[in-house]
């Protein structure tokens, strides 16, 4: 007995035809629009790391500019 999975499920109450297409291994039609919308994922998913990456540097230099100011704060006390 073959175990289903949640994905599966998922695509047959999305599409009955779809998931029998899949099951039967019957190649898709639209593939130009296939290939363009997995570019286009590819594209968002650079995008959001980048995204992240310069984030991440943001809050390390503001991190480095706090430290330095309480830094040159405590020398002056002195």
């Amino acid at each position: 007995m073959r175990a289903i999975r949640s994905s599966e499920i998922g695509n047959y109450l999305y599409c009955r035809r779809a998931w029998w297409y899949r099951k039967t291994g019957t190649p898709s039609e639209n593939q130009t629009e296939l290939a363009a919308g997995t570019d286009l994922h590819r594209r968002h998913g650079r995008q959001v790391l980048a995204s992240l990456l310069t984030r991440t540097l943001g809050l390390i230099l503001l991190l480095a500019a706090i430290l330095t100011l309480v830094a040159y704060l405590a020398f002056q006390w002195l």
